[in-house]
């Protein structure tokens, strides 16, 4: 079998083959599918192993003492020897995975072969094909919660037992310096606890990343934003708890601890970082300095990490065993989400060159997994399904002019992309607009000419003179409203996404079959943009596979608004992506086979790699971190010796044998709502097909849907039953 091995005296790492362990009796053989590397505490390691002999003795003066000691006690040549022997060996590296019990020793009940496990400890939870782990080290992995994210169990314990050393209350504020892969960890707990959290990190892209995950607030250090918040969330008064998260030998961490800690209040060290103790501060605030100890009551202790002795659960409640069986249940129930900490995920071959990108800086992360051979594509990343749909059809209503329009919802959205257009088209009449308060129907009564404003849904879809029902409200929304008004019969108009799950997708073409109403379009209006079809045209036919690239220069939010709210209205990707997919695939004149997605941590920028049925990928790069200055979105499509760039609905070219390119628009960029709004309202006016094929807009669903499932896989997903 092959692990990742070091040389401590040279600094070499190796994928070395060695010996399968065997499986001694009070433990299991774990084949691993996942394993962690600690990005602080085995980089430290890395880079310690790379120092000369006078850096090594440096940064471990305990290990100088043994040396000194051992002269003293067996002279110097022996002593070299055996130090040098020592550094000359290779040592194992990793201590957190995720793996498939492979055969189970004499004395263990409580697993079988073939249950998942989570695993904890440096000399046996290694980054190996296979190791053997004692009882008290490993944990059942609760069903449904990926293996990629059990393989957090360690590091989540570590967090947890810090957690518990600070014994924080419901209602306290704490303060967590250092927001790598532990504090961003500590952050969660302590905000699933209900304790406010202020984060400290100088790495911007960690202190919106923690944000995101349950800090009330997050800067610098070196900044007044951190105190600022304290004072605000505490009324002057400091924190309750300090967690030390951080690494390194300055003092600041420790120094500031003490100058934003209430009185009496504890502070909790569980990173390795310098610990002068500016006595005054400590002593004047009578501060409580805890130790948190790894994983929990029984680190250390051979008796109970190798023997299996348990402590009485009426004495020591919370061992390591019973930690990190607690934090893979936080994280099946969705306490703990570490799917965003995924920075990188690396097969598990490529564990040497994956290390010196991580020590080079070439590779920024919070967390690195390895994947190890059976988790390969498709093997552990779900299938999405493209669901097919046979309706009979029923009758059309009879064409008639004009057409007669509800809206539910009037936000921002429908006011200035598509209530403008409609309401000066002929041949349209806007009936009602239904909102939740009053007042906003009545905003855009006044403003558009709705005949009537109302809060009642039901109304609106009994209206049998209604032909046509917009649904421009939150994305939670969508397919829900959508499915109700094809129940009622009515043609629908839903801003994308048309929905957020499968689920969600799955119940809308049910209602599409029960009531033999496909009269359904999806808000995808980027492929009716006039500059894009008519680059399109110019490009021509192609005969070859072609290769699309699309740059979405997203941009930031601001503080507060609704998109950011994942847990209800989906990831931002969730809720625009569609627009890019159904972009590129226009584009192709095809629907995506394969989705392959990949994001670094502490941002929403993602890279989406589509796979087409000839051949054609499409690679859409989503950044939220890019300069507003530059443009929103670029495309390039390369086949056949030919070259489309289109740049941001503004101008367009075409290179081939000749060159063409466009008229800068006079006015404000064209992205085709005019007309796509005019191609459905011609479709319900003549009852002719709708603009977009059902199938497609199912296709671009699915495709964005699979996005999220390819970040939680690791790998591309195959969607089944697309053409």
């Amino acid at each position: 079998m092959k692990q990742v091995v070091q040389n401590y005296r040279s600094g070499e790492l190796a994928l070395l083959d060695v010996p399968v362990p065997g499986c001694k009796p009070g433990g299991v053989l774990v084949r691993s599918a996942y394993s962690l590397i600690s990005t602080g505490t085995e980089l430290m390691k890395v880079s310690e192993a790379g120092m000369s002999m006078v850096g090594k003795a440096r940064s471990r003066p305990d290990q100088v003492a043994k040396v000194v000691q051992s002269v003293a006690a067996n002279g110097v040549p022996a002593t070299y020897r055996k130090v040098m022997g020592k550094l000359d060996s290779y040592t194992p590296l990793g201590y957190s995975l995720c793996g498939v019990v492979e055969q189970v020793g004499a004395g263990i009940d409580d697993v079988k072969v073939g249950d998942l496990v989570a695993c904890a400890g440096n000399e046996h939870a290694l980054h190996a094909e296979l190791n053997w782990v004692p009882k008290n080290l490993y944990a059942r992995v609760p069903e449904g919660l990926a293996p990629r994210h059990a393989a957090f169990g360690t590091v989540g314990s570590i967090a947890l037992q810090g957690v518990r050393q600070g014994e924080s209350r419901l209602g306290e504020v704490a303060l967590v310096i250092g927001l790598g892969l532990i504090g961003q960890l500590v952050v969660q707990l302590l905000a699933a606890s209900g304790v406010r959290v202020v984060g400290a990190d100088p790495d911007p892209a960690r202190c919106e990343l923690a944000g995101r995950l349950g800090a009330a607030a997050c800067g610098d250090p070196a900044s007044a934003a951190v105190e600022t918040a304290v004072a605000e969330l505490t009324d002057g008064h400091g924190v309750d708890q300090v967690y030390l998260a951080a690494g390194g030998g300055s003092n600041q961490p420790v120094e500031l601890a003490a100058r934003l800690c209430r009185d009496r209040g504890r502070v909790v060290d569980i990173g390795k970082c310098r610990l002068d103790l500016p006595w005054n501060a400590y002593y004047e605030k009578e501060l409580d300095v805890r130790f948190s100890r790894s994983y929990g009551p029984g680190r250390y202790d051979p008796e109970y990490e190798l023997e299996g002795r348990d402590y009485p659960i009426g004495y020591v409640r919370w061992t390591e065993r019973r930690n990190l069986a607690c934090f893979l249940d936080l994280m099946a129930r969705g306490g703990v989400d570490v799917e965003p900490l995924v920075s990188h995920v690396a097969d598990f071959d490529d564990a040497v060159e994956t290390y010196r990108s991580l020590k080079d800086g070439e590779l920024k992360a919070v967390a690195v997994l390895f994947r190890y051979p059976g988790q390969e594509a498709g093997a552990e990343a779900p299938v999405v399904a493209v669901p097919s749909v046979n309706v009979r059809r029923s009758p059309v209503r009879a064409a008639r002019t004009p057409v007669r329009l509800a809206f539910v919802g009037a936000g921002n959205y429908a006011s200035s992309m598509l209530l403008p257009h409609l309401a000066r088209r002929d041949g349209v009449e806007l009936s009602t607009v239904v909102t939740t308060t009053a007042l906003s129907g009545a905003n855009a009564q006044r403003k558009f000419g709705f005949a009537a404003a109302t809060t009642d849904l039901d109304a609106v879809l009994g209206d049998t003179s209604v032909d046509a029902v917009f649904v421009v409200t939150r994305h939670s929304s969508h397919a829900e409203l959508t499915r109700k008004a094809l129940l009622a019969g009515k043609a629908v108009f839903v801003e994308k996404p048309l929905a957020l799950t499968e689920d969600e997708l799955a119940g809308v073409l049910a209602a599409v079959e029960e009531s033999g109403n496909d009269r359904l379009q999806v808000g995808f209006n980027r492929r009716f943009a006039p500059l894009l079809q008519e680059a399109g045209e110019r490009f021509g036919a192609r005969t070859g596979p072609a290769s699309l690239r699309y740059l979405v220069n997203a941009g930031r939010l601001d503080h507060g608004s609704w998109y950011l709210r994942q847990d209800t209205e989906g990831s931002r990707f969730a809720g625009e992506g569609g627009h890019f997919i159904d972009t590129a695939s226009r584009l192709l004149e095809a629907d995506p086979v394969s989705v392959y997605a990949v994001a670094p941590a502490g941002n929403e920028d993602l890279q989406v790699v589509l796979r087409y049925p000839d051949g054609s990928t499409a690679t859409i790069s989503y950044v939220t971190t890019g300069s507003s200055g530059f443009p929103k979105e670029t495309l390039d499509l390369i086949a056949d010796g030919k070259v489309l760039r289109l740049d941001d609905f503004v101008r367009a070219s075409v290179y081939g044998r000749k060159r063409w390119v466009s008229s800068r628009l006079p006015k404000a960029r064209d992205k085709g709502q005019n007309a796509e709004l005019a191609a459905f309202v011609k479709a319900v006016r003549t009852g002719g097909p709708m603009p977009v094929p059902l199938r497609s807009l199912v296709a671009t669903t699915a495709a964005t849907l699979a996005v999220q499932a390819s970040l939680a896989g690791g790998a591309p997903v195959t969607l089944t039953g697309s053409r």
